[in-house]
């Protein structure tokens, strides 16, 4: 009965930590803690599948939440990505009792960073579910760590955390006093300096107006509905008669362009357009960015525009790109999506490579959207990083916010434009500077003063050094254990519900 109520309470708490809009930041530290708890005080056959289920739970209710649907291919994944999850609890079960105190409590938050990173690496979601780091967004001071070690470091302490409190939940002697002290004075050093490097490595001397504009919900609507009338599927998109589809296309287009030139007389330097901001016909796709290099010529400014191209072509029948262009109208980049959303998305990828164009505003880089999901693609020497986005009501706030870490581990702003969601801006601090809810009326527009300064962190300059370190030391720490026997020791005190009170 006590254990069931740490496995459930534990639960509880993991659903109010995965990455979602309901997220708890405090839950993130308290769950791992109860789950851990629940490992080590009983059986395997019990403890194992207690804390799979639980992961699964998670998974699934992320997914529910996020309103990405609930069929077989979510439940096979939720299953499988709960699997991998588990296993930091049962690398913790085994080897808790063959390894010295000091290398027992390391193993955990090892493998809980290990396995966040080898999730974003052998899954389609890269760090969009399973990582405990996005659940800290709005705390800063903490959120610096991931200037050095990328996103897995705050899993990490997270879990050494949760290690630590159970050597002291279940030794309750002065055995426990050291592992925890130097915990919290780890923790402590690591708030510490990142609260001084807010305070005193700011830099917002040097600014540029941006804005970002998208097409307005009546238009949205028109554009969608133009599509559902000719047969909703690409092919049937592409091969549309001028009559069905262009009236839809060009209202979105003169919007667009309107709003563009609304800005830019406000004095924004660059525009960014969200992603898809502008659904287009292969056929009209050269006449359309046309259009937009006329416009950025006129008003003088970088232009950032994101088109749904409609193709005729199997398999892909089209893509998702957008294109810089100059004061000049020169074509600057163009960049095509490099993670389609697994599913729901049947462009072609694009190469995967980061576009950065100097201006003189700063070195300004471009993704589209779920790239932004991955930091080793994020990892790219720019000073403000442009991120044409497309998400919906239950999601966009959150991914938006994903992607502020972003820009801490990066050293350089961001600027998130979302077609239908959340649009923010940030600092390379992970300040919030500007944000909209593109669902409010009349915001469809988000303006900001943008540092046009970057800077070099540690991320950027060894990438996930860090993740690999952690990967190795679950290796070593696993082949440490396996030389050593079991010690031999009191069975547990049963625990009470006094205890997860006191916990």
């Amino acid at each position: 009965m006590q254990r069931t109520a740490l496995l459930l309470s534990g639960t509880a708490l993991l659903l109010l930590a995965v990455g979602g809009r309901w997220d708890i930041a405090l839950a993130a530290w308290i769950f791992p803690l109860l789950l851990l708890r629940f490992s080590r005080t009983g059986r395997a056959w019990t403890a194992v599948p207690g804390i799979w289920a639980a992961n699964i739970a998670g998974a699934l209710f992320w997914a529910w939440e996020s309103k990405l649907g609930t069929g077989p291919v979510i439940l096979l994944a939720g299953v499988a990505i709960g699997a991998l999850r588990t296993i930091p609890y049962v690398l913790d079960r085994w080897l808790a009792r063959r390894l010295p105190t000091w290398a027992a409590l390391l193993v955990f938050p090892t493998a809980v960073a290990a396995s966040e990173f080898l999730l974003t690496l052998v899954t389609p979601f890269g760090t969009a579910f399973g990582v405990l780091g996005v659940t800290q967004f709005g705390e800063l001071p903490l959120l610096q760590v991931v200037s050095v070690t990328g996103v897995y470091g705050i899993g990490f302490l997270i879990s050494w955390a949760a290690s630590v409190g159970n050597l002291a939940w279940a030794d309750r002697t002065r055995r426990a006093v050291r592992p925890v002290g130097v915990f919290a004075a780890v923790l402590l050093a690591v708030v510490a300096v990142g609260g001084a490097r807010l305070a005193f490595f700011s830099d917002a001397k040097h600014t540029v107006r941006i804005a970002g504009v998208g097409p307005g919900p009546e238009v949205r609507a028109a554009q969608k509905a133009a599509i559902r009338a000719v047969g909703g599927e690409r092919r049937d998109v592409a091969n549309a008669p001028d009559a069905t589809f262009r009236p839809a296309m060009l209202a979105a287009q003169n919007e667009l362009l309107t709003g563009t030139r609304r800005e830019a007389t406000a004095g924004a330097k660059i525009v960014v357009w969200p992603e898809n901001a502008l659904s287009v016909r292969e056929s009209d796709e050269r006449a359309a960015i046309d259009a937009a290099r006329a416009e950025a010529r006129r008003d003088g400014v970088y232009l950032d525009i994101g088109l749904n191209v409609f193709g005729a072509t199997a398999p892909h029948f089209g893509k998702d790109e957008t294109l810089l262009l100059g004061p000049d109208g020169a074509v600057l980049w163009t960049y095509q999506k490099a993670h389609p959303i697994p599913g729901s998305e049947t462009f072609k990828p694009g190469d995967g490579h980061v576009p950065v164009v100097d201006t003189p505003y700063g070195r300004l880089a471009n993704v589209i959207c779920y790239d932004a999901d991955y930091p080793a693609m994020m990892r790219v020497r720019a000073d403000i990083v442009l991120v044409p986005s497309h998400d919906w009501r239950e999601y966009g706030e959150v991914h938006t916010s994903k992607a502020a870490l972003r820009a801490v581990e990066g050293g350089y702003a961001l600027f998130r434009q979302d077609g239908q969601g959340a649009s923010g801006v940030f600092d390379r601090q992970g300040r919030t500077l500007a944000s909209a809810d593109t669902f409010a009326a009349g915001a469809e527009t988000t303006v900001a003063y943008v540092p046009t300064r970057g800077g070099t962190t540690v991320y950027d300059v060894v990438g996930d050094t860090f993740a690999w370190l952690c990967v190795a030391g679950v290796v070593a720490l696993a082949a440490f254990g396996a030389v050593r026997p079991r010690r031999r020791e009191t069975p547990p005190a049963e625990v009470t519900p006094a205890d997860v009170l006191a916990a």
